[in-house]
């Protein structure tokens, strides 16, 4: 272990969800995420990383405050795992890998670099408390915007035919890695978005930000199954009415509210 470590705090001065699951894909060891920060550690630098995220927020126009210190080694990686938490969701348990698993429940493994993907956000908290009641065995399921995969892997042990899809390369390859860590199975997988996929589904789900959705509102439809569920999340409180607006031709089965974020589920037309 060498004598000190960088550490650098980034502070989005709005939604933080688009920073930090940028973030989560270009940097997994040490990270973090607080209530209004992500904070990132090495021991052997972080200029470069500092300059993607910088370069990234510029070119999204997001406000951001960086600050980067130097401090003195003090294991803040046995810190950081001591602090992760493993969390109960309906009938799954999530857990990090040095946390034994229980035998009453569906166990997903997932270490995670930061809250978001590991279940302890609200929005993929409340996506995976909507699969537990709504993903049933024999299902075949499309995860749009898969990232770290944890949604993938909630349907998969639920018994679901599963596809998933990311634009972002390395969060597909974050998921598959994670679902080699929970020895489950995926039908299939790509970069890219719902509009490649290769059939209709009964459940698709998509947490990704309110805008997006509402952009994808024909192609999330087209996808859907006759009276098949489709999940929307990592949706604003104040967003969600333009959300709903958007999905009005479908039944609004649900609308589950957890802190400031809001998922959607609803019901595919019957034709």
């Amino acid at each position: 272990m060498t004598e000190f470590y960088h550490e650098l705090v980034v502070q989005p001065q709005c939604d933080p969800q688009l920073l930090a699951e940028y973030i989560e894909t270009i940097y997994q060891d040490g990270l973090e995420i607080g209530n209004d920060s992500i904070i990132l550690r090495s021991e052997s630098g972080l200029a470069e990383v500092k300059k993607q995220i910088e370069t990234f927020a510029q070119e999204l126009r997001i406000p951001v405050k960086l600050t980067e210190e130097k401090k003195e080694n003090s294991d803040w990686i046995r810190k950081y795992q001591e602090s992760v938490r493993p969390i109960e969701i309906g009938k799954f348990y999530i857990h990090p890998s040095w946390n034994e698993a229980k035998t009453d429940r569906l166990n997903i493994v997932i270490d995670p670099a930061l809250s978001f993907g590991s279940g302890h956000h609200a929005t993929t908290y409340s996506c995976v408390e909507a699969l537990s009641k709504y993903c049933t065995e024999g299902q075949s399921v499309l995860d749009v915007g898969c990232g770290s995969g944890i949604l993938s892997i909630a349907a998969s042990k639920s018994g679901a035919e599963v596809d998933m899809c990311d634009t972002d390369e390395q969060a597909v390859e974050s998921a598959k890695r994670n679902f080699d860590l929970n020895d489950c199975t995926y039908r299939a997988s790509w970069t890219g978005s719902v509009t490649t996929a290769p059939r209709s589904y009964g459940l698709v789900m998509a947490n990704i930000i309110s805008d997006v959705l509402k952009m994808l509102h024909g192609d999330l439809k087209a996808k859907l199954k006759p009276g098949g569920i489709l999940i929307l999340s990592g949706i604003l409180d104040s967003k969600a009415q333009s959300v709903m607006d958007r999905f009005s031709d479908l039944e609004c089965l649900e609308k589950i509210e957890r802190d400031e974020w809001v998922t959607l589920v609803y019901r595919g037309a019957n034709e």
